[in-house]
């Protein structure tokens, strides 16, 4: 049997802030469908907050976009500093596959002594990130995941990998995002 292909995907980034911001913290999602650029999500997330999953829910769910979304990424498991996505959640609450991608692995060691030691609620936003386990390679990149098989996130990161080894809908979404933020878009997703 095989296994299902993942051909329309959003993927997730927040725009780049001051580090002494305070408040809202814009996100955007990127729509493909298989290469084609389709559209976008403009929401916000609370600076180092807990409202990451439910704000992600809410710009999925309410979208034009639903129906047609079959996978969710996130660059990376935290939005606005340290607002954790509950991919467990957002997963069940989507009914979607959720896949987390970073270009290089994280020093989790220091993701959570900060978590512990400066953010409110830390101890269960450290909880949230320990609960999707360790990151793991998939080609270039590595993943964490929710809903998707280890062969699968392989296959989807290389298939969306069009012009960098992150994938297009994460590429796409930092890009707006910076632009939103700084006026143009800058550094590497």
């Amino acid at each position: 049997m095989a296994e299902k292909a993942f051909s329309n995907v959003i993927g997730f980034d927040d725009a780049p802030f001051e580090r002494r911001h305070r408040g809202r913290v814009q996100v955007v999602g990127a729509v493909f469908a298989g290469p084609r650029f389709d559209g976008v999500l403009v929401g916000d997330v609370e600076k180092d907050g807990s409202d990451a999953t439910a704000s992600l829910t809410a710009l999925v769910s309410q979208s034009k976009f639903a129906e047609h979304i079959r996978l969710v990424m996130l660059q990376g498991i935290t939005l606005g500093g340290f607002n954790v996505v509950d991919a467990h959640a957002l997963s069940k609450a989507l009914c979607l596959p959720v896949l987390v991608v970073s270009r290089k692995l994280p020093d989790m060691d220091a993701v959570r002594n900060a978590l512990l030691t400066h953010i409110r609620d830390g101890g269960a936003k450290w909880d949230l990130i320990a609960a999707l386990g360790p990151m793991e390679p998939a080609g270039p990149v590595y993943v964490q995941r929710v809903g998707l098989s280890r062969h699968q996130a392989l296959s989807v990161t290389r298939h969306f990998a069009l012009h960098s080894h992150i994938p297009e809908p994460l590429r796409a979404a930092h890009l707006i995002a910076g632009a939103l933020s700084c006026g143009q878009s800058r550094g590497n997703p």
